[in-house]
């Protein structure tokens, strides 16, 4: 049925419908409405597509600016540096926060989608992801059953939360506790070792359940297969070679390492570089993203780089068990124009380089192309392009094997042919094991592959590579640290430098501001206003200076702010009136004496997470020990000071 229409009284204007005649407020719309047709007609004069290109340049605005503003908070670079920083006892604002979560994993989607031009992995991102949702599950948690906030409770959660983020990247729950307890700490609670296993075990079950489900898998499998013989994977002598190999990659690492530090280092102090990090962060990933591109084109330079491979195709190639150097003896596979997932070792092959120069340019240019990468500030992981380079330099050298012994190495009258993947996945995790300080990748290598034919090699090549490394140089992580500035400990190394009878009172401050009970009010607020510590220690009297407790700074000052009416003007009151007005006062439950010894200061600090003690001599308050004096203790000893 039509709409009924009629026409306004008095008014001998164009029908209207009875609703809007008979609608509220009727005059009031009519007005809005002829203003709103006003409006559209003096804005759309000048023709419309003028506004959508204005409204184009504005969202385009607010988008880069929520890029720069992503870049700028805390989801830049691997994220592992300052959780070791926050499991320590030290806490850093706003790393935790869910807010950054979003960001976090659009910058990871797209270093990924870069591919092998870049680079870079996603292990250290999906540690801080990881540790982000078990510190928002851990607020929910304590909000939801009404209990207080617990700082032991909350490093449980983030030390099973580390754990899983390694876990679900390889499918390997094993592993990644065992590297998470090696990395994020020097001391590690048994309690927390089932939580983690557990955590870890549901999260690398679903990764691969999700392979079923998407029909990539048929079932639940490792994530690189192998098929290295099982009945003799490697004679006895290869012994001495995987032990080799792992020296090699020890005496690679400590160079890596120490080149990563300086040009890192060097970035962050350096006049341009430091101003285009601090004012145009997209601009200098811009920058070196294009350098990094520009060499990996595979019509070019990235022809002898295998940069037409993945990740993922650059692992299941060099962990191929044939030969290549013997198969391109007597034939030269051409270049594929397109990838050949069937016969991925052609990417590594070119008539002029043969094998062994392309693994070796491989090597020489990823060296610097990953100390490059790891300078720009995107959500990016660094364990898995150093395992691939670990893998690079075992499959070299297993080539040169297997090139030198082209039978095999006769051993009890038997000659079995060299696996040149064996060497490539020893290498892997030598490598990778050096520059993470950690002997879990030998573990984390069998579980990708799912065999553990070479344990005894690998394990052993791990164990020399991080022999040699762990006396050169600290590790990825710890240079991270270092050059971030990032508050730590350092570990008391070598046991020739004297350290053991160094005690307390040899580098304590003495420079202790104390509160006594009987300290007039006028007093006290000069010592709060005149400092900025934390919390202050009480003692009992200004003459005998023993110490009874800790005061905290906030509440002392909330005190002081207050003035009730009870206090009088004229009389003389002091420090116990505060107290004993409900100031709340905190015991001293741990302090150390001036012979308590430097090695057992240490680790009380590691042990316990603390950030400063007070030293007490009978009972009186002489000093104060805090991360400063026991960083310049280590410092002297390893490098003593010239004499004056």
């Amino acid at each position: 049925m039509e709409e009924l229409v009629g026409l306004r009284e008095g008014s001998s204007g164009s029908p209207v419908t009875l609703q809007e005649l008979w609608g509220p407020c009727p005059r009031i719309r009519r007005g809005i409405r002829g203003g709103l047709e006003w409006l559209k007609q003096k804005l759309f004069r000048v023709g419309e597509d003028w506004y959508f290109l204005m409204t184009l340049g504005v969202l385009m605005a607010l988008i880069s600016y929520a890029m720069n503003f992503a870049i700028a908070r805390v989801v830049r670079g691997s994220g592992i540096p300052e959780l070791k920083t926050i499991l320590s006892g030290v806490v850093l604002e706003d790393y935790l926060d869910i807010k950054n979560f979003g960001a976090k994993v659009v910058g990871l989607s797209c270093t990924l989608a870069a591919g092998s031009t870049i680079f870079l992995g996603k292990v250290g991102p999906f540690v801080h992801l990881s540790v982000m949702i078990a510190a928002y599950l851990g607020r929910v948690r304590t909000r939801t059953i009404g209990e207080p906030q617990n700082k032991s409770k909350q490093n449980e959660m983030l030390v099973a939360a580390a754990a899983v983020g390694v876990a679900t990247v390889f499918a390997a729950p094993f592993s990644g506790v065992l590297f998470s307890i090696e990395v994020m700490s020097s001391h590690f609670s048994v309690w927390d070792y089932w939580r983690g296993f557990f955590a870890s075990t549901c999260g690398a079950f679903m990764f691969r359940l999700l392979a079923v489900f998407n029909s990539e898998q048929e079932t639940i499998t490792s994530l690189y297969k192998t098929s290295f013989r099982v009945d003799v994977p490697f004679d006895l002598p290869e012994i001495f070679f995987f032990v080799a190999l792992g020296a090699i990659c020890g005496i690679l690492s400590c160079a890596y390492l120490f080149c990563q530090r300086i040009f890192l280092g060097f970035v962050k102090t350096n006049r341009f570089t430091s101003k285009l990090l601090a004012t145009s962060k997209p601009l200098y990933s811009a920058l070196a993203a294009l350098v990094l591109a520009s060499i990996t084109y595979p019509p070019g330079v990235g022809r002898f780089l295998a940069s037409r491979l993945s990740m993922r195709e650059l692992l299941d190639s060099l962990f191929d068990n044939n030969s290549w150097a013997l198969m391109s003896r007597n034939s030269s596979p051409p270049w594929p124009t397109e990838l050949d997932p069937q016969n991925l070792w052609f990417e590594w092959y070119h008539p002029r380089f043969t094998i062994f120069g392309t693994l070796a340019f491989f090597l020489v240019m990823k060296f610097w192309m990953l100390i490059l990468a790891t300078t720009i500030p995107i959500p990016a992981g660094y364990f898995l392009p150093i395992f691939v380079y670990g893998a690079a330099i075992g499959r070299l050298l297993g080539e040169a094997l297997s090139v030198a012994f082209p039978e095999g190495i006769v051993s009890g009258g038997v000659v079995n042919p060299i696996l040149p993947g064996g060497y490539a996945l020893a290498g892997a995790a030598a490598f990778s094991g050096a520059v993470t300080h950690t002997v879990s990748t030998a573990l984390l290598a069998f579980e990708l592959t799912g065999q553990i034919v070479h344990a005894l090699p690998v394990l052993m090549a791990v164990l020399a590579a991080n022999a040699i490394a762990q006396s050169c140089q600290p590790s990825f992580y710890d240079g991270t640290i270092i050059v971030k500035k990032l508050p730590y400990l350092p570990w008391i190394r070598g046991r020739k430098i004297g350290s053991h009878p160094v005690t307390v009172e040899h580098f304590m401050n003495c420079t202790l501001t104390t509160l006594a009970k009987d300290t007039r009010l006028e007093e006290v607020v000069k010592v709060v206003t005149s400092t900025d510590v934390a919390e202050y220690p009480l003692v009992e009297s200004t003459e005998s200076q023993i110490l009874v407790g800790i005061v905290p700074r906030a509440p002392l000052v909330q005190a002081l702010q207050t003035n009730p009416p009870s206090w009088a003007p004229g009389q003389q009151w002091c420090l116990q009136d505060i107290l004993a007005g409900g100031c709340p006062m905190e015991p001293v439950t741990l302090q150390l004496s001036p012979e308590t010894s430097l090695h057992q200061t240490h680790n009380l600090f590691e042990l316990l997470n603390l950030q400063s003690l007070f030293v007490t001599s009978r009972g009186r308050a002489v000093g104060f020990v805090s991360w400063v004096e026991l960083k310049k203790a280590i410092s002297n000893l390893t490098n003593p000071p010239a004499p004056k």
